[in-house]
């Protein structure tokens, strides 16, 4: 191989390490934080309370997700001689589009209410919104530096953000502020994420209002748009179904169980994750290389992921009452179940990126669609049990008041204990055709 070739790509690899390194770092303090968060709130927080939070921040990440139409990934990837007149129409496209989704949020917040049952969340809604109307300023900037690979820069700014906004967020709920401890730290620390990107990059807007490349940039983002939603849509399906179905409080005691079992979890499960892709994809030439990476990542996902949950779950009896308190007793089953079903989950991350290094993401997105449909019904049925047909009396005989939110945990671990598990094989299959005689 030609030396300069070799030399390039160590240089490129080394930088990714170092990227990788820095957001696994600020991956890791968000998740600490946050469990740090759910045993503060937990003690300061009614359930209802918690209910309407997880309202709120399900309606603002559904909102977020609007915002991904591909902006950014068409920037980073554009050609140097188009990216400034790309990036002056990209910066008048995020205001309207982030704008429009304060309006429609804020609009939105009124049905939102009547379908909970609950007028007390539009406000918390429609204030948490605000926020949207601050990140256009220096979201071209930010695009830019992780164009330009400064992904330090990102990881950092986000570290501060979360250490201030978890600070906010303590002191909100020990001042007994209810919903607005989960509303208003993210808006209080929107200007200063703004304005350290602002500083960290030196473009400026040099031009009028523009809508040149605004078709290009959104076909180009369609398909990003594609799979964020369904991700979203899966990940706070649960919640939308529970407090509609089962009410305000019981989503709220469903949500503490939620953060509580995957909190830690999660942060292992991305760390890891964010490293397999460009692991396999740095070998992908080297077929037989390829297959022992990805094999290998496997194995270490077997040995820190699978013994860890299953410590995290079967010390829930002990650890929650003592580190939560004695009110969250009755989730502590919630917290067992929706711990277990991480276990499957990295497996599958695994496979889905191993199909992205092979080329093939459009398989991956046919599996995000019959995945999502899979969930919706098992959520469905979770909190439809007595519709179909089974005797509740006993449910509730056995499992208490919230046999309601039990159901569906059980519907959540059941999904991803039988479909992730067949999808990685499957896939590893699909890829390895005789990966099972070797």
């Amino acid at each position: 191989m030609n030396p300069v070739i070799t030399v390039i790509k160590k240089k490129l690899s080394s930088q990714f390490i170092r990227n990788v390194g820095w957001l696994s770092i600020s991956e890791i303090i968000y998740r600490v934080l946050r469990l740090g968060l759910v045993v503060i709130i937990a003690r300061f927080l009614s359930s209802y309370d918690y209910g309407l939070g997880a309202i709120v921040m399900t309606v603002r990440e559904f909102s977020i997700t609007f915002a991904d139409i591909g902006i950014g990934a068409k920037i980073i990837q554009a050609d140097e001689e188009e990216l400034e007149e790309l990036c002056h129409s990209a910066y008048w496209l995020n205001w309207v589009v982030f704008f429009s989704l304060f309006v429609i949020q804020s609009i939105a917040a009124f049905p939102i209410a009547w379908f909970y049952k609950s007028p007390s969340v539009i406000l918390p809604i429609i204030v948490s919104g605000i926020a949207y109307l601050i990140w256009p300023i220096s979201i071209i900037q930010k695009t830019l530096i992780q164009r330009e690979n400064r992904l330090k820069v990102i990881a950092i700014t986000e570290s501060i953000q979360n250490i201030i906004g978890s600070i906010l967020t303590a002191i909100f709920a020990v001042l007994g502020m209810g919903v607005w401890s989960f509303v208003l730290p993210a808006v209080l620390t929107s200007p200063t994420e703004t304005l350290v990107y602002y500083k960290a990059h030196s473009w400026r807007l040099n031009t009028g209002f523009t809508t040149k490349n605004w078709s290009s940039i959104l076909n180009f983002g369609k398909n990003i748009l594609g799979v964020s939603l369904l991700r979203t849509l899966r990940n706070n399906l649960d919640y939308l179904l529970v407090g509609r179905f089962v009410g305000i409080e019981q989503l709220g005691i469903y949500f503490f169980g939620f953060n509580a079992g995957l909190g830690i979890s999660l942060s292992l499960i991305n760390s890891i994750n964010s490293a397999i892709l460009p692991h396999l994809c740095a070998v992908r030439s080297q077929w037989s290389e390829f297959k022992r990476c990805y094999l290998s990542s496997l194995k270490t996902i077997t040995i820190t992921i699978v013994p860890f949950v299953l410590l995290q779950a079967t010390l829930a009896p002990f650890y929650v009452p003592i580190v939560f308190g004695q009110k969250w007793i009755s989730a502590i089953p919630i917290v067992v179940l929706i711990c277990l079903s991480a276990i499957p989950r990295p497996f599958a991350d695994a496979a889905s990126q191993l199909l992205v290094a092979v080329g093939k993401p459009h398989l991956d997105l046919r599996w995000n669609i019959i995945f999502t449909t899979l969930f919706t019904i098992a959520i469905l049925i979770g909190v439809n049990l007595q519709a179909i047909g089974l005797d509740t009396s006993v449910l509730k005989a056995h499992l208490g008041d919230h046999w309601e939110i039990i159901g569906v945990a059980t519907s959540v671990l059941l999904v991803h204990l039988i479909f992730l598990p067949l999808f990685t094989l499957w896939a590893t299959r699909h890829v390895f055709p005789k990966i099972q005689k070797t």
